[in-house]
């Protein structure tokens, strides 16, 4: 990563450039975590405008965050903190994640001061600190009416992390521990530009909070804290625009032009 590059990463995560350990790590991930979304307004915003149909380019991902307070999504998310954490010295692994097509996701394995652990910003999960690894029993995230369970790794050195929302298992993947290059996941990631790709027709934010976090899914906002979970419908798309202009701070106009067109809502955990 470019040193200027590094800097205005850095920058926008508020994080000062410190030597390798687990307190640093935290500190950047909980950043990473807080200050950068999880949406696809940008995805579906670039495709349209710029022909975007591979992963974004790291000086567009930052600008996108800068001036429009954009995110973006697994890949990018993932893949450009991995490349951050491998700028500032972590012993770092980009890695594969199987859901219902393997190496549909991708997570980052770091060793710091001995121990693995699991990052994953691209979950659109409150994952505010490192997972473990080293697991002997289960390790329990929860936020309102959601449940995160990372497994103990199988005998093949992989982690389950299982999503249960209202105690129904409702998604999950399997990471695995073999480092991958990000050519790897070339053909997925363009799948995802597909007509029929799930966030080319779907609508979701995540803002996370350190005791809070803020959700838009289609036509439904969703306010949880770690004891609950509220929802909010959403009435119309015009609605919807000024719903994720005011939570999220993206300008109406992107926000309107970006969704213009999108018909049948997936849910994207389905």
């Amino acid at each position: 990563m470019e040193p200027a590059l590094l800097r205005q990463y850095l920058g926008l995560l508020g994080v000062s450039r410190r030597a390798p350990s687990f307190d640093a790590l935290r500190e950047l991930v909980a950043a990473h975590v807080t200050r950068i979304p999880f949406e696809n307004i940008s995805k579906l915003h670039y495709r349209r405008h710029l022909g975007l149909n591979d992963l974004m380019p790291l000086p567009l991902y930052l600008d996108g965050i800068e001036r429009y307070h954009f995110g973006g999504t697994c890949y990018t998310n993932n893949f450009h903190f991995y490349s951050l954490l491998a700028g500032l010295g972590y012993e770092v692994k980009l890695c594969g994640a199987d859901m219902s097509t393997p190496d549909v996701h991708m997570v980052i394995l770091v060793r710091v001061d001995g121990q693995e652990y699991l990052v994953d910003g691209g979950y659109a999960a409150p994952f505010l600190a490192p997972l473990p690894r080293g697991l002997q029993a289960d390790y329990v995230v929860t936020l309102g009416r959601d449940r995160y369970v990372l497994k103990p790794q199988d005998g093949n050195g992989r982690s389950r992390l299982e999503l249960y929302r209202d105690g129904v298992l409702k998604h999950g993947y399997v990471a695995k521990p073999s480092p991958r290059k990000i050519e790897d996941f070339h053909g997925v990631i363009v799948d995802s530009f597909r007509p029929d790709a799930t966030f080319m027709n779907a609508v979701l934010l995540v803002r996370f909070y350190p005791d809070r976090s803020l959700m838009i899914h289609n036509l439904t906002r969703v306010e949880s804290s770690w004891a609950e979970s509220v929802t909010h419908t959403i009435g119309s798309p015009a609605e919807l625009v000024s719903n994720v202009e005011k939570h999220f701070g993206i300008p109406a106009a992107i926000v309107s032009d970006a969704i213009a067109g999108l018909r049948d809502l997936k849910d994207v955990w389905a």
